[in-house]
């Protein structure tokens, strides 16, 4: 039996509890007519089929590099994340629309029992499910199942939601509660889903790892005592990988072999502040500071001079 990673165990996990909550939520919804429960049904469609997506995304994301893939396929879990986030968002458009539709041609909600029955057992599974991908998340630091772990955590306050906009009904009588709770619903996961858009986003293009972890970086390369100064430092991170690359400033008739024993002991380091990532860490030795001369030549100030 092949062994499974942590990451695609969780997806598999998470598909199965999906596909079953939606097979009892579509009956329960279509029976009773209730557009809470149908929408919580629709969600749990919609996590089904991410996580699905999800579990081939973990698997091409830790495919190794190749030739044509040198750094790897690491930021499909990006893409990944992007997909989700604007799923979970045409998902919370759907059940607005559906409650709008509930509001202005006011359908009976039936079968009220039966449907609060089933939103309190989604509540206790989805409960236990979101505890278990961020357990998963915390371990793997993984962008997909921190993002699958927001999106049940979502339906986690979704479901409460739904359970109370269902208590009012059978107590009251009020239908239009049952499209009012509704409609907030769907604000709320149109809501959720910015943050996991964004984030797959700022992996695509590349930005720098958090000031925090980058201020630690300068600290760590600043305090080894045989470097005479650095430049050019760059981060990023394909959610899997940290990227790291710097100039340092050595003295100029160092032997190269301890210029490598220096940068060694500085990635090293560096490695340390994440053990939940792999880090790749690109030096470059310098025998003087040039990073005037290099900052002109990356604005094509002296790219002439560099021609001749």
């Amino acid at each position: 039996m092949l062994k499974m990673s942590k990451e695609k165990r969780a997806t598999v996990v998470a598909t199965t509890i999906a596909t079953i909550l939606t097979i009892i939520k579509f009956a329960i919804g279509v029976a009773s007519g209730s557009v809470a429960v149908l929408a919580s049904a629709i969600d749990s469609l919609l996590d089904t089929l991410i996580s699905i997506f999800n579990f081939f995304a973990i698997k091409k994301s830790e495919e190794k590099a190749t030739e044509d893939f040198q750094y790897g396929k690491g930021k499909v879990q990006a893409i990944a994340g992007v997909i989700e986030g604007t799923v979970i968002t045409i998902s919370g458009l759907y059940i607005i629309y559906e409650s709008i539709q509930k509001a202005m041609h006011g359908a009976k909600t039936e079968l009220l029992t039966p449907a609060i029955t089933v939103m309190v057992i989604s509540i206790v599974v989805t409960f236990f499910l979101v505890q278990y991908l961020l357990k998963v998340a915390e371990e793997t630091d993984n962008l997909v199942i921190k993002s699958d772990a927001l999106h049940y955590k979502t339906d986690l306050w979704s479901n409460g939601v739904i359970l109370l906009a269902l208590g009012v009904v059978y107590f009251t009588g009020l239908e239009w509660v049952d499209a009012l709770f509704g409609f907030g619903i769907g604000v709320y996961i149109i809501y959720s889903a910015y943050e996991i858009i964004e984030e797959g986003i700022a992996i695509l293009l590349d930005r720098a790892l958090d000031r925090e972890e980058v201020d630690k970086i300068r600290d760590i390369i600043s305090a080894h005592p045989e470097v005479n100064g650095y430049h050019w430092l760059k981060t990023r991170t394909d959610g899997t990988n940290n990227f790291v690359e710097f100039h340092l400033v050595l003295t100029p008739k160092m032997y190269l072999i301890e210029a490598h024993r220096i940068s060694d002991q500085i990635e090293d380091k560096i490695m340390l502040l994440d053990s939940k990532k792999k880090w790749i860490i690109t030096p470059h030795y310098d025998p003087y500071d040039d990073e005037d001369i290099n900052n002109a030549l990356a604005e094509g100030k002296i790219l002439g001079q560099v021609e001749r």
